[in-house]
């Protein structure tokens, strides 16, 4: 024996319910016992309710929505029955439809919509709907047969939430099947009726009751339930996109993640299957061949730590505190009598271990009744002072994590905690059980999505794709960086944004066809509202990578890194700008990664040598390089006959200059270079403390455009020639070397002879040489290309990689940011 039940997505439209048809059909082949329970149309349930609500303010202008429905079931007939059983069919509809609009009227004359009323008129949509299907079954030669569920299920006369009286109902169940023993039961779920005979409904989740109550009073094998999804799923997807469908559950798994908001099934309906120690299968309508879920007592084997993570919303914590709660008897007792004697349920309780508060979660519907309850019972307590003023926190919502296997597994509670801390959300209170099957958190309710996807990501690792990137700046830099993320499966293109458009999609843009992409769907930019955007993403990981050269951005990365997103960037302005400021960065990024190894030497990896010297307790007593790859290039290729001009315009055509190459051959950038390796080593210089050769003739420095500049320059080519035919003639070469030492920094163009390390550099090389109490008698030198396109986005992207790697692994130490 089997029961099938089919929900109202699952007989949502006619294709649906020919889509049952095939599976009753297919199911029948093996078992030709079947009992088969349906909802009402998806949607008919809540128009009955605003039909009757409608009604009775005594309002005449129900016939339009009326009407609407009964075209709907009347369309239904037309699809999905044969001519022969149409007329039939729609005579009992037409029955039907008389009866309800009678009642409609009758409330609106009335203007009462009572709960037995109500009941009633919600009752049509599933006597509809298993009518409409049973002559769909009928027309394609399955012997069904309508059964009114108020034939058998009895039940007392609570309207809306009805109570079953089980054993009566069983017997009237085995007693029907008993005198249809060939015939293929269509159900109507949801509804009963009183021993005077009234319509009563059986509240959330009915239908799933219904068949429940089928399958206990037939000892069926399983009880199979069919809706729109793959079974149960590790989260909501519409919540956690990589949430994926789970084998089996046990049926303490599933009342709890059930209880905590997941929809598949809600708790109640189980008890009956559950006493009778009959499995529950949740089976998609639409995809049958999945195999589903299985919900039973066996506790198989399953690869991860925990079964899924579920939510609750709109939650409101009051808090109880006080010495008069220390060591006092009863008071506890009071507390939680006075609510239930209100009728008001308590989702979650928290009480700490000093005795001196006790926290527990209502429905944000109930806070203002259960504060009004909780400062009537201690009304004493509160006016002697014994009790602090009552602390109500709203908008909150309970996060739950759930499984059997948490209890076989250490650092569960440790992996959740390091999530929700890791991206960047408080928790307001905690609650776990003995039975260590859930761990429930309270946090804020604009958090619960990305607390779902940050805790989900945290244990099912590796199920999808999450990091999200932003990029801001599609230059030289951003746009080689962009055409190398294409071949990187573990980043997600989501925004892009420069001084001409931006665009964001949370669903991923792709990086091979950006320019067109961002020049035809994007929109005029904004940079405020793009990383207010990025900030409010819900996406569980999230990068910025600041690709542009200007300051207009750095003022936004510390509330960026504290919303935990990462910054991985080749601008130097945070890392060179005011020391508070970067101390302040410095601070946040031992939270959150802030990478800005390309600040110094492209892709050189300068900056993380000077940290992992100091980590294992070295001292750097003295820094020399060429730290400008722009300079560099000029100099080492300022050889024969080439024109200095000729030159710095060769460089800026290679990419290998700023944009306004003045910020280079002006020596700020090596200032910025200098500071930031001062400070890595501790030492907290300012660039206004970094004595420095100026390279640009004043005239060029104060050009009013970068055309203007260039066409300046050839002017200064003789001076510029000059200083190189003197260190011709003194066999040595021109190279622009800062020095750091104790404090203090110099940047100086200099000559240097064949015995310089420097002598011997090539192309756009960059060059560093350290000093430290270890590398004392022979620097560690640092060597390759320190400018170029190229060179500069694959460090930046190799930090990116790197920020993923520390996103994805909350419980992993070590560095925040480079």
């Amino acid at each position: 024996m089997k029961i099938l039940k089919f929900g109202g997505t699952s007989v949502g439209s006619p294709a649906a319910i020919k889509q049952i048809i095939k599976i009753i059909k297919e199911t029948r082949r093996k078992h030709r016992q079947l009992v088969v329970v349906v909802s009402a149309f998806s949607g008919i349930t809540d128009q009955l309710i605003a039909l009757g609500k409608r009604a009775s303010t005594g309002s005449e202008d129900f016939q339009p929505p009326l009407l609407a429905l009964h075209t709907r079931h009347q369309d239904a007939i037309q699809e999905l029955v044969g001519e022969k059983q149409q007329p039939a069919a729609m005579a009992q509809i037409e029955l039907m439809f008389k009866e309800l609009k009678q009642i409609i009227h009758g409330v609106s004359l009335v203007k009462e919509l009572t709960p037995s009323m109500l009941d009633f008129i919600m009752s049509f949509g599933e006597r509809l709907s298993a009518t409409i299907i049973t002559a769909a079954f009928i027309s394609q030669d399955l012997k069904a047969v309508y059964l009114d569920t108020r034939e058998v299920i009895l039940t007392d006369d609570h309207f809306g939430n009805a109570h079953v009286d089980r054993a009566h109902s069983y017997r009237n169940i085995q007693t029907w099947c008993k005198n249809h023993p060939t015939s293929l039961p269509i159900a109507t779920g949801f509804i009963g009726k009183t021993a005077a005979g009234q319509t009563t409904t059986l509240g959330r989740g009915g239908s799933d009751y219904t068949a429940a109550l089928f399958g206990a009073a037939l000892t069926a094998d399983v009880i199979e339930i069919w809706t729109d999804v793959n079974g149960v799923m590790t989260a909501n997807p519409k919540q956690v996109p990589t949430a994926f469908s789970l084998p089996s559950l046990t049926y303490r798994e599933a009342m709890e993640m059930s209880y905590f908001g997941a929809k598949v099934i809600h708790p109640p309906t189980m008890l009956p299957a559950l006493e009778a120690n009959i499995p529950l299968l949740i089976k998609n309508t639409f995809n049958p061949r999945h195999p589903g879920t299985l919900i039973n007592f066996e506790d198989k084997p399953f690869s991860y730590a925990i079964k899924g993570i579920s939510s609750i919303q709109k939650i409101a914590m009051i808090t109880v505190a006080g010495s008069g709660l220390v060591g006092v008897a009863g008071m506890a007792e009071r507390l939680f009598g006075a609510i239930a004697r209100a009728g008001i349920n308590i989702i979650l309780i928290t009480q700490a271990s000093s005795e001196y508060s006790i926290s527990f979660a209502v429905a944000a519907a109930d806070v203002i009744l259960a504060r009004r309850v909780v400062e009537n019972e201690y009304a004493l307590e509160l006016s002697g002072h014994y009790l602090e003023p009552l602390t109500i926190t709203e908008n909150l919502s309970i996060i739950a994590v759930v499984g059997e296997n948490m209890r076989h597994t250490p650092g569960v509670s440790g992996t959740v905690f390091n999530a929700l801390g890791h991206a960047g959300i408080n928790v307001v209170a905690i609650a776990q059980g003995s039975s260590e099957l859930n761990i429930s958190v309270v946090i804020q309710g604009r958090d619960e999505i990305r607390a779902l996807q940050a805790i989900h990501e945290a244990f099912f690792k590796n199920t999808a794709n999450t990091t999200a990137v932003f990029v801001v700046g599609t230059g030289v830099v951003g746009g080689t960086l962009l055409n190398m993320i294409k071949n990187q499966p573990s980043i997600k293109l989501v925004g892009l944004t420069n001084n001409h458009a931006m665009l964001i999609d949370e669903q991923g843009i792709q990086s091979s066809a950006w320019k067109k992409t961002l020049t035809t769907v994007g929109r005029a930019p904004d940079l405020k509202i793009f990383l207010e955007t990025l900030k409010k993403s819900l996406l569980p990981r999230r990068v910025l990578v600041d690709c542009t050269a200007g300051a207009d951005i750095v003022p936004y990365y510390p509330e960026l890194l504290e919303a935990g997103i990462a910054i991985v960037t080749p601008n130097k302005q945070a890392a060179a700008g005011p020391n508070k400021n970067y101390q302040l960065l410095k601070t946040l990024a031992q939270k959150t990664p802030w990478h800005y190894e390309t600040n110094v030497g492209a892709g050189l990896p300068i900056i993380t040598t000077l940290q992992r010297l100091i980590e294992s307790g070295d001292r750097i007593i003295k820094i020399e390089g060429i730290l400008s790859g722009t300079l560099s290039f000029l100099f080492n290729s300022f050889v024969g006959a080439k024109h200095w001009s000729a030159l710095v315009k060769e460089a800026r055509d290679k990419g290998f200059t700023e944009s306004d190459p003045r910020v280079d051959l002006g020596g700020v950038d090596v200032v910025r270079k200098v500071v930031i390796l001062a400070r890595e080593c501790g030492w907290q210089l300012e660039t206004s403390e970094v004595k420095i050769d100026n390279l640009l003739p004043k005239a060029c420095a104060h050009a009013a455009s970068i055309s203007e500049f260039f066409r300046l320059l050839p002017k200064y080519d003789a001076e510029f020639e000059q200083q190189k035919k003197q260190a011709a003639r003194n066999k040595k070469v021109l190279r622009y070397i800062a020095t750091i030492e104790r404090n203090r920094a110099l940047v100086k163009l200099r000559l240097v002879g064949p015995d310089h390390p420097f002598y011997n550099l090539t192309g756009s090389d960059n060059i560093v040489a350290i000093t430290s109490t270890h590398y004392h008698h022979s620097p560690l030198v640092i060597r390759g290309p320190g400018a170029g396109p190229e060179v500069t986005a694959a460090g930046v992207l190799s930090g990116i990689l790197q920020s993923i790697k520390e996103l994805k692994s909350p419980l992993e130490g070590g560095s925040r940011g480079v």
